[in-house]
């Protein structure tokens, strides 16, 4: 049979179509794996923040997040590949894309739904953080868990050096993953908030889908009319109504109105994630609303005398800044340094909270780090108003950090903190108690009133090288109330101190010692 070919045509000519058609199926592939992995990452880090104001940040919730994240990757993983062997090709990698959208879009409806339900029943924190982060980000892990195995294997179709090509698949999957981190932890967060970044994520995966569906346009159609009927349905749900007033790096801030103020607008809460950090009343500086706050500063008023007036304060943690407005509003001439640091919350306080920080010292970084810059003897006063709810700043609560306030502190200085615990047996109280005996001679614990029942409460804990103090005191300022010094019959009750760890940088187990407030329904 004769060759009627054109002599001019390179025989090679048809190879080389399907070899480019190979190229640009692999590369399709590979930007698919590095974009959805990076997806992953963005929802997992968001899905911290999302859950924030219904559980707040702890080592249990982010346990939870990552848990239910891999476990839905693990699925979708195990279930992707036996897909593709099933015969799966682009179409059905597409499908997987596009249900990964529709799903990743479907978290904000599906918020609307679960924390509502999660919020209403008597669940311990561990407990709700687990079902919030189960009934949000399952599902949409499960679906992108299916799309790096079916794609790895369609590209082993194409190239059969399985080594390059499994090799690269997971090098691109890691990259996109550190992408995903660094962008979301970094900038898309704190400039478009949480509800963007999950609609721009749900929207990036719709579109990768489209290519791989482009022989099939009646399932691209039906996918972005899918993820149109998710993300309209989460809009009439009003699942983007940010209950945050600002997401910024650290914390989802709200200021509101106090209920219990007789004068709207005068008096204004702090909510940083989901609880109450600082209350300010505009006409009277001195107001210190919660009780803690205002035994904080009756023990310090007391101990200072007459040596407030020019005396010298280290507030670890600004919040509402109520504490360093109430000392600056009585003792105009005393030295304050505030280590808070979120820059977003100084910021608020001073727009919204009756602030004027220009006789404050301000430093937006963390406190250990503040304080160690700081000169030996530096200061009259430390103040420890960081501990809110079961999310700890742990470096604050060991030995190291006690040698470094106790060297930052004249030789009659006072420590005082504020501890959230379970009563009447609080663990982490008698942990911190038996740190900072270590390096004062002086340890107590305060409570306003004896709880006639267990659950959670707001202990102090003053720490000095002075005398007893009494065993009971009245305020002199601001609102009557009065506290006892609970030292002895606390450190006497339950679980003895010598059985309990002394917190060091290496050993701080402060989760299993508030393991109660977790687990129990008093914490949540």
């Amino acid at each position: 049979m004769s060759d009627n070919r054109d002599p001019n045509i390179p025989a090679a000519r048809t190879g080389s179509v399907n070899t480019g058609q190979a190229e640009n199926s692999l590369f399709l592939y590979g930007l698919i794996v590095f974009l959805s992995s990076a997806v992953v990452m963005i929802l997992e880090i968001t899905a911290g923040r999302l859950i924030a104001p219904y559980v707040g940040v702890s080592l249990y919730s982010w346990t939870s997040i990552i848990g239910v994240v891999l476990a839905g990757l693990s699925l979708g993983n195990w279930a992707g590949g036996l897909w593709v062997d099933a015969g799966a090709g682009d179409r059905q990698a597409g499908m997987a894309l596009a249900a990964s959208a529709i799903a990743t879009l479907g978290v904000i409806l599906m918020l609307t739904l679960v924390a509502p339900a999660v919020q209403s029943k008597p669940l311990g924190l561990m407990t709700a953080s687990f079902l919030l982060a189960l009934g949000l980000f399952f599902l949409p892990a499960a679906c992108l868990g299916l799309v790096a195995p079916m794609l790895t294997t369609l590209a082993l179709r194409q190239d059969p050096r399985a080594g390059h090509v499994v090799g690269r698949m997971h090098a691109l999957a890691a990259l996109g993953s550190i992408l995903g981190t660094f962008a979301s932890g970094f900038l898309l967060i704190q400039y478009l908030g949480t509800r963007a970044v999950i609609v721009g994520a749900g929207a990036g995966l719709l579109l990768l889908s489209l290519p791989l569906l482009r022989r099939s346009r009646a399932l691209a159609a039906v996918a972005v009319a899918g993820a149109a009927a998710v993300l309209g349905t989460g809009l009439l749900k009003q699942g983007f109504e940010n209950p945050c007033d600002e997401e910024s790096q650290y914390y989802c801030i709200r200021v509101v109105d106090f209920a219990g103020a007789a004068e709207p607008g005068q008096t204004r809460t702090l909510v940083l994630d989901h609880l109450v950090h600082g209350i300010s009343h505009g006409p009277d500086g001195t107001l210190l609303f919660a009780p803690y706050a205002h035994l904080m500063d009756e023990l310090v008023r007391r101990h200072l005398g007459s040596r407030a007036e020019t005396a010298r304060f280290f507030f670890a943690g600004g919040g509402s800044y109520s504490q360093p407005r109430a000392v600056l509003t009585d003792f105009p001439e005393a030295r304050i340094v505030v280590a808070e640091l979120d820059p977003a919350v100084t910021r608020i306080a001073e727009e919204r909270l009756f602030l004027d920080d220009d006789a404050l010292v301000v430093s937006h970084t963390d406190a250990r780090m503040a304080l160690a810059a700081a000169a030996p003897a530096s200061f009259d006063v430390i103040v420890g108003d960081v501990f809110h709810d079961v999310a700890l700043p742990y470096h604050l609560t060991t030995r190291e950090y006690v040698s470094l306030v106790r060297s930052r502190l004249v030789d009659d200085g006072l420590y005082v903190l504020n501890v959230v615990d379970a009563f009447p047996d609080p663990l982490l109280v008698k942990s911190i108690i038996k740190t900072l005996t270590g390096k004062f001679s002086r340890v107590d614990a305060w409570l306003e009133t004896i709880p006639g029942r267990g659950g959670r409460v707001t202990y102090v804990i003053s720490a000095s090288d002075g005398p007893e103090p009494p065993r009971e005191i009245e305020s002199v300022n601001g609102f009557a109330r009065s506290w006892l010094r609970i030292t002895e019959p606390l450190l006497n009750t339950g679980t003895p101190t010598e059985t309990l760890p002394v917190l060091t940088d290496d050993y701080v187990p402060v989760e299993r010692l508030v393991s109660r407030l977790l687990v129990g329904v008093s914490g949540n």
